[in-house]
């Protein structure tokens, strides 16, 4: 039975929202890394879904002249902090491999010169840089247009994202005091769990640095939808490059909901379907933390997530006019702070909000939506709770 979810949302005001046209992120150039790269029809990580490609494959040319066209150069610098990590080595490796990328710059704590070195020796454009401890932080910063964060430290068996709170917390808001004060126009992706708090940590403290621009501050949550299309193409036995399904909400347990309804391409699926499903896509990192055995989380299909949202970040800027993608983010569609949604992206970041993903869902995904809020709810006030609480220690030292 169908019903309809009543949001409001500050782009709805702004005539920003829109539904995806029928075509989207041109393809990922994986390893072809000429001076005049022609973006492939398929991409490994953006597949070949209306709101994710292009339904034309665009020509690529040295100076952007329409909103089509973007530049072929490697002109970009990400900075990966936390990069000699589980989810850092292997993110390394695949943003090396774009061709969009000019520099790699590689953060950490310890033992990331040999991460560095190891990459570098890839034949691929981007010039690999290594950063290592606080004091070369600011350097690795500088002039970086995307900075993803997955520094912090994993889960473990029996161990919630709540249990990882306090360690990723102050790690998070260290790193993003750097970033504010370096690159504070640059694209912020955070991977650190637990993301429906730590986003909300990094907001507090670009707001009190005075650079906070919501519309470039992300929460990586493209493992939900990575694991969805996944599951569900594996389900329906659909050809996986094909499938999308838009995952909102947080990213955490019941947070994560899946909109089964809005599958593309169109499915049906039954009730029994629908509730396996859904709580499979939610607990699909205790899934990888327990086959692991204590041995790590979900590091390479996060880092595989990550790159694709790096990749979607890059193309966005590089003047790509439809790249879609799922994350969280500063939001009024519900009345919560902040929400996991469809957004389109742009070159200064959200360029809007897809309204129609939630048009019609299912009185299942009407309910979960209502239940998802208290969970998501107090994981954000903690998280600004926390940001609040380190600025008043800090000035009363």
């Amino acid at each position: 039975m169908a019903s309809t979810v009543a949001f409001s949302s500050v782009g709805a005001q702004a005539g920003l929202i829109q539904k995806p046209r029928n075509q989207g992120v041109a393809s990922y150039a994986g390893l072809k890394t000429s001076s005049s790269v022609s973006f492939g029809s398929e991409s490994p990580f953006l597949g070949r879904n209306a709101s994710l490609r292009a339904s034309v494959t665009p020509r690529i040319v040295p100076k952007a002249k329409s909103g089509s066209q973007i530049s072929p150069q490697a002109s970009y610098k990400v900075a990966v902090l936390g990069a000699a990590g589980g989810i850092g080595q292997p993110l390394g490796l695949l943003i090396k491999m774009s061709p969009l990328v000019s520099e790699l710059h590689l953060y950490d704590i310890a033992n990331v010169k040999g991460v560095a070195a190891d990459l570098s020796h890839c034949n691929s454009p981007a010039q690999v840089l290594d950063f290592t401890g606080p004091s070369e932080l600011a350097n690795c910063l500088k002039g970086v247009d995307v900075v993803v964060i997955p520094a912090g430290v994993p889960r473990k068996p029996g161990m919630t994202r709540d249990d990882l709170f306090n360690i990723n917390a102050s790690i998070v808001k260290s790193l993003v005091e750097a970033v504010a004060e370096n690159c504070p126009e640059a694209f912020i992706h955070i991977i650190s769990n637990p993301v429906n708090s730590t986003v909300p940590i990094a907001a507090e403290v670009l707001k009190q640095k005075g650079v906070y621009n919501p519309k470039k501050l992300f929460g990586v949550t493209t493992l939900d939808v990575v694991r969805a299309n996944t599951f569900v193409a594996q389900k329906k036995n659909l050809k996986l490059i094909d499938v999308d399904v838009p995952v909102v909400g947080g990213h955490a347990g019941i947070t994560i909901l899946p909109l089964l309804s809005k599958t593309r391409p169109s499915v049906t699926f039954t009730e029994e379907e629908t509730e396996e499903l859904t709580k499979r896509i939610q607990n699909a990192g205790t899934e990888v933390v327990e086959a692991k055995a204590g041995a790590g989380s979900a590091t390479l299909s996060m880092a595989y997530a990550a790159a694709r949202f790096v990749e979607s970040s890059l193309r966005a800027l590089a003047g790509d006019p439809d790249v879609y993608e799922c994350t969280f983010i500063q939001s009024e569609v519900t009345d919560l702070p902040f929400f996991a949604s469809r957004v389109k992206l742009g070159k200064n970041g959200v360029e809007s909000v897809v309204s129609a993903d939630f048009e019609g869902v299912t009185e299942y995904e009407a309910k979960a939506l209502e239940a998802l809020k208290a969970e998501l709810k107090g994981s954000i006030e903690k998280g600004i709770a926390f940001a609040n609480k380190q600025q008043e220690a800090a000035a009363s030292v």
